[in-house]
């Protein structure tokens, strides 16, 4: 099964005003049965999502491979670090738990943590499955419930940890997943019963989250594009900051937020560093990511294809 390009994997339909309110309304009553159970309770669920997606790992990196365009090699990766989250915060949540504050004359004052209610996550398409992870792990710990929206352009391995949290014994509806563009996240973060909003993706699309996210008094967490510097000096252990770089630049197919893109080389070492950078990059291994020693796969579509190749004429250009 080789991953052809611009070839059709499969369609799925844009949620509109009301698919997401089936969808908000369906995690809401799924957040009643799940917020009462104890945090033991919640522990021992996402320990069997867990389960799941280690034994099922080279299924569901390839299936990621092909959403996404990155190498088998580097998807695999991805779904270790996905059940290992999950691991994570299963552990966490038998534990959480509020304060006792002693006060004059014998009263004490006490917090408790409750749960938010309905959270809504949008991913990015850069770590699709991934992302999913980093997400729903710590909500459904603390006893939420979640709506969550991946990008057009990666919609189908979300769909899978669905099934796999469904399978796990998570309450019908608890972890739900909308597919569409901008308009079906505008219709989730303006939706009057989600409680907090989660978003992964362009400092553009961020701003436009928080502004809707402010009207109706949401909290938000952002995990938006960088542009992140590297220095390095002529201390510094060359081979090292070679291996730094070209993971900092060439991981996924460049298509990281935290990139190092601006790498500053001390003069002195700068034509020994930019030879050994130009040698090793010449042997990263370019094709089919569902090839065992692919070392770089696809770029996510066309038009981003455009635009990196907009770049590399610009810097010839100058």
């Amino acid at each position: 099964f080789k991953t052809c390009p611009g070839r059709v994997l499969c369609k799925v339909p844009c949620s509109g005003e009301k698919e997401v309110d089936l969808a908000v309304q369906s995690a809401k009553a799924a957040f009643k049965i799940w917020s009462q159970m104890s945090g033991m309770e919640r522990c021992r669920v996402m320990l069997e999502a867990a389960r799941i997606i280690r034994e099922q790992r080279d299924e569901i990196a390839t299936m990621e491979t092909i959403n996404n365009g990155k190498s088998i090699f580097e998807a695999r990766v991805d779904i270790d670090i996905s059940w290992q989250c999950l691991e994570y915060y299963a552990g966490l949540a038998g534990s959480l738990a509020g304060e006792h504050i002693q006060l004059p004359g014998g009263s004490f004052g006490y917090t408790r943590r409750e749960p938010l209610g309905v959270c809504v996550g949008i991913g990015a398409w850069n770590y699709p499955f991934q992302i999913a992870c980093w997400k729903s792990g710590p909500a459904l710990a603390c006893g939420n419930a979640m709506v969550f929206k991946p990008s057009p352009f990666t919609p189908i391995s979300v769909v899978r940890l669905a099934e796999i949290f469904t399978e796990a014994g998570v309450p019908k509806g608890l972890f739900n997943v909308v597919q569409g563009g901008a308009a079906t996240g505008q219709l989730l973060c303006q939706h009057p019963d989600v409680a907090k909003i989660s978003f992964t993706g362009s400092v553009p699309t961020g701003m436009k989250i928080m502004e809707m996210a402010a009207k109706g008094i949401k909290p938000v967490t952002l995990e938006l594009g960088g542009k992140s510097p590297l220095i390095i000096f002529s201390d510094a252990d060359l081979e090292n900051a070679v291996k730094g770089a070209l993971m900092a630049n060439f991981l996924t197919q460049g298509e990281v937020c935290c990139n190092g893109t601006r790498v500053f080389v001390e003069r002195k070492i700068l034509d020994t560093f930019t030879k050994e950078v130009v040698k090793r990059t010449q042997k990263i291994k370019i094709g089919d990511p569902l090839l065992e020693d692919t070392r770089m796969g696809a770029l996510i579509n066309r038009p981003h294809l455009n635009r990196v190749q907009g770049f590399i004429k610009q810097a010839k250009e100058q």
